[in-house]
């Protein structure tokens, strides 16, 4: 798959994610808000860690279930916290740009300034966000969520509704090729449901599409750990590791250093894979 230029050969290695939360609400505790040279400084940092995709995001969508839950916003402000981010980084990162977005308009304007990829957390809940990313020609990830957290089988059933929603984005014409799957860790799950979707995360791969995990600073880390987000790196390393064991393509993570590392040291034992020296 081809990304903003650069070419993402699934299977040969894991790719990570940075997360740039130009939010003043985030669940992880390190949202900009409307710092935009911070923004921008974060988004290369990351690049220069080693980070593959730098992910752009303007609206927190932490779940009520677990924090105060973060007040919806409109298209306007979501646009006018990412907009100068990007039209800043448009050109002068080596590494594509995803934007995190619900909405249609969002995603649109965000690839017109530069973005190549977008990151849609409630699995095409804008109706108009699949034929939007159909013409704009660009990858799209899907996660999964649900409003309740009521599964007989989340694994079997997260797949389901997976499969599902790639479908409703293909027959509104993104190409099957330009599809990436999220199992959406913390979204519609409790943390016991979270735990065992990442369990059972390599189930996806037989969707045949490119698998994405966040697992980074989740809720499900602290209930196992009992510590607060700041305080959730070794938990997230774990994560990482197991999933990239489970074949997960692409890793979302706040702490791109450490996270670097642990992917190039699971690669290494799982898939084989050594970094250029």
């Amino acid at each position: 798959m081809v990304i903003g230029g650069r070419d993402f050969r699934w299977g040969v290695r894991t790719y990570v994610m940075g997360v740039v939360n130009v939010t003043p609400d985030s669940f992880s505790g390190d949202g900009i808000g409307h710092d935009f040279d911070a923004a921008v400084a974060q988004a290369r940092r990351f690049a220069e860690e080693g980070a593959d995709i730098v992910d752009v995001g303007g609206e927190s969508t932490r779940p009520p279930s677990v924090y105060k839950g973060a007040a919806p916003i409109t298209a306007d402000e979501e646009l006018g916290r990412v907009g100068p981010v990007l039209r800043r980084l448009a050109g002068k990162l080596d590494v594509p740009i995803s934007i995190d977005t619900r909405k249609a308009r969002v995603a649109r304007e965000a690839i017109a300034m530069g973005a190549a990829l977008v990151n849609d957390v409630s699995m095409l809940g804008d109706p108009e966000m699949a034929g939007t990313v159909a013409a704009l020609g660009v990858p799209i990830v899907i996660s999964h969520t649900r409003s309740r957290a009521e599964y007989a089988d989340v694994v079997e059933e997260a797949a389901a509704d997976l499969r599902a929603a790639a479908d409703r984005a293909i027959k509104s014409g993104v190409s099957p090729e330009r599809v990436i799957v999220d199992p959406g860790i913390g979204f519609g799950k409790t943390a016991e449901q979270s735990l065992e979707m990442l369990r059972g995360v390599g189930r996806l791969k037989d969707l045949g599409f490119p698998v994405l995990i966040g697992t980074s600073r989740k809720s499900s880390i602290g209930a196992v750990l009992d510590v607060p987000p700041d305080q959730r790196l070794e938990g997230t390393a774990a994560t990482v590791a197991l999933a990239i064991e489970r074949g997960v393509d692409i890793v979302r993570v706040h702490d791109v250093t450490a996270m670097v590392r642990v992917a190039r040291m699971a690669d290494a034992v799982v898939r084989g894979w050594r970094a250029p020296a």
